[in-house]
């Protein structure tokens, strides 16, 4: 059940700004106001679509597309979970390594759907700047039974939004959790080795699915 609670509260970091395409601001919210005025909106949103909560690969794709990539800065989540090896890399490269890691992210993480019920994010005192471009936004997700889990958030000013690039769950950021295991790849195969071992894990998803 804890595992279940863990992957769901790296996806609600994921999904908690979803919505900020379709919402008019005169100017850039503080960003935690603005994860806390959203998050109801997208948990009830998971909760509502049954096909995305049962893990329909199609469906869940598109949920991604739709909420999460637009209000993710994910080329720069893939560059620094690659790390220095990024720069190196061509642009086709690029690509197929973002391509790879994002349908990882969501087959890893999609099953958590299923889990989502009671949930609420709880807010934590904000102790940045909100005119910096750069902030931590810090929260719990606490559910009517076991204890709140911590959640926090990366986030760059991108003109008038804010957009996420890196997510501590538990004291365990995604990036630095993704650079240990691309780090022994690219060491060992070189950046090609790190996309096949990516499509190997997707096939293996795919096959279970």
């Amino acid at each position: 059940m804890r595992r279940h609670l863990l992957k769901l509260s790296l996806l609600v970091g994921v999904t908690l700004l979803a919505f900020s395409l379709s919402m008019a601001h005169a100017e850039t919210p503080a960003p935690d106001a603005f994860v806390s005025q959203i998050s109801t909106e997208v948990l009830d949103k998971i909760r509502q679509d049954k096909d995305v909560q049962s893990g329909n690969p199609a469906k869940v794709s598109q949920f991604v597309d739709a909420t999460i990539m637009p209000v993710v800065n994910f080329q720069r989540m893939t560059a620094l979970a690659v790390g220095r090896s990024w720069r190196q890399a061509t642009p086709e490269q690029q690509q197929r390594l973002m391509a790879e890691f994002r349908t990882l992210l969501v087959r890893t993480y999609s099953g958590a759907l299923a889990s989502v019920g009671d949930q609420q994010v709880r807010m934590k005192p904000f102790r940045g700047n909100a005119q910096e471009s750069e902030v931590v936004v810090r929260s719990e997700v606490v559910a009517k039974q076991g204890e709140p889990i911590q959640l926090d958030y990366r986030l760059e000013k991108s003109g008038d939004a804010w957009k996420i690039y890196d997510l501590n769950v538990m004291g365990v950021w995604l990036v630095d959790n993704y650079r240990n295991q691309f780090s022994q790849e690219i060491n060992a195969k070189g950046i090609d080795g790190l996309i096949q071992s990516l499509a190997d894990k997707n096939k293996q998803f795919a096959a279970k699915s």
